[in-house]
């Protein structure tokens, strides 16, 4: 009340300009808190209608009480959903990687209106030129979607001045379904070929006599309750002609039929290892309280298994398991750097329990406690969310059985907020002694 009281008696009663005035004094304001820490926040996501774009996002508060205000939730949304909307790939300007900006001065180097000029001229246009991608590539310089007039950075500023306390955006990634992934490509020409070609008749065989071999007794038949056939199937997911002949062949009994089926699907499975998956969801969880947040992308065959309830919810209880596992860092085994398991090989070979036994045997359970530690970081080796009996790779076979598509997770990655940034420490009896020795 008193600020826009000022407001009005400094701009002669103008409300435009005391607009203007109030606006100026708060951003002057949100200058002065940028260099105070902000480790509170929220980690939000946004995933577009479709769920073939996604954006993680971690921007931080001062306090908790500051994030779970409207002011600064609106700011949050809205950013996800310009990250969605633009090309931009980091925070700020000077963040754009160096290997992004030496690829595109070579490529501004190599265009035909610098050809003839002189080498210093050309270092400086492209320089220029560089500069403006990297403003084009920046979060912050994007224009906002409430106002096309207003930039990313100036909307963060009028917010600080609202609420108070100063507001940094951390850090956000965005994926979108089957980037860089090969599709397969309908060539029927191609088909038709091989398959003319696969027709075409081969050289007679020459048979050797069979030997006669003893004949196997028939399985008597077992009849199976079309009602026991729906509950195997509902448990199942699979084939109501498949839950039939597992039962018969497994004497009705219900444990072995869900046994011979789970068998019979892996084995299927393992088949369809080698397919092309592009198609999928980009998926997401955040935890309650918005300070724990993952972002991961699933692939299967086709659009119409990505829209089924059981893919999806597969998906969901994956992105959860990600957040159960505090190791959790790689999809598999496979992508563990080479250096990351030599440290952990060091560390154990280092611990005290180890440093009297001989140097093979140290090795020997140091490599064994890496593996195990590797394990740990491994999202297919963790146990399934929902039934820790089977991993997640048990999991994922076992939907791959009963959808009938090849299914893999493509990547993930976790935000905890605040995760590495120095937080405030409230030392009052410090302050105080700070306080009376300035007196």
């Amino acid at each position: 009340m008193m600020d826009c009281k000022k407001a009005l008696a400094e701009c002669g009663g103008n409300a435009e300009e005391a607009a203007e005035w109030l606006r100026k004094k708060g951003l002057s304001g949100a200058d002065k808190k940028s260099g105070r820490i902000a480790a509170e926040g929220a980690v939000v996501r946004y995933i577009h209608p479709g769920s073939r774009l996604g954006v993680l996002l971690e921007v931080n508060c001062e306090t908790d009480f500051v994030a779970a205000s409207d002011a600064f939730q609106k700011l949050v949304n809205e950013l996800g959903m310009i990250i969605a909307a633009t090309d931009c790939i980091c925070v700020n300007p000077e963040d754009v990687p160096e290997e992004v900006l030496a690829k595109e001065r070579e490529v501004e180097l190599g265009k035909d209106d610098l050809s003839k000029k002189p080498e210093a001229i050309r270092t400086k246009i492209v320089e220029g030129r560089l500069d403006k991608i990297r403003n084009q590539m920046a979060l912050t310089n994007q224009m906002t979607l409430s106002n096309p007039d207003k930039t990313v950075a100036e909307m963060v500023k009028e917010t600080i001045a609202a609420v108070g306390e100063n507001i940094k955006i951390r850090r956000f990634i965005k994926y979108r379904l089957g980037e860089g992934i090969e599709k397969k490509s309908n060539d029927f020409a191609a088909e038709v070929a091989q398959q003319t070609q696969a027709k075409a008749p081969a050289p007679p065989k020459v048979e050797e006599p069979k030997k006669e071999e003893p004949k196997k007794e028939a399985k008597p038949l077992v009849a199976v309750a079309a009602s026991v056939v729906k509950t195997l199937r509902d448990a199942t997911g699979a084939g109501m002609m498949d839950c039939k002949k597992a039962l018969a062949e497994c004497e009705g009994d219900m444990a072995k039929a869900t046994e011979w089926l789970r068998m019979k699907g892996l084995a299927g499975a393992d088949k369809k290892a080698g397919r092309i998956a592009a198609e999928g969801v980009v998926a997401s969880y955040i935890h309650p309280g918005s300070r724990l947040g993952v972002l991961l992308e699933v692939n299967c065959e086709t659009d119409f298994v990505a829209a089924s309830e059981k893919f999806n919810q597969l998906v969901n209880y994956i992105a959860m398991g990600i957040v159960a596992g505090q190791n959790v860092q790689y999809v598999s085994a496979d992508e563990i750097p080479a250096e990351v398991f030599e440290r952990e090989k060091q560390l154990e070979m280092a611990r005290e329990d180890l440093k009297g036994k001989p140097e093979a045997i140290r090795a020997k359970i140091a490599e064994g406690r890496a593996k195990k530690i590797a394990q740990e970081m491994c999202l297919l080796d963790q146990p399934f969310l929902t039934d820790n009996s089977k991993t997640v790779a048990d999991a994922i076979k076992e939907a791959i059985a009963a959808i009938g598509e090849k299914i893999s997770v493509r990547r993930f990655v976790k935000f905890q907020l605040g995760e590495g940034l120095e937080k405030k420490s409230n030392d009052f009896a410090a302050e105080v002694a700070a306080v009376t020795g300035q007196k």
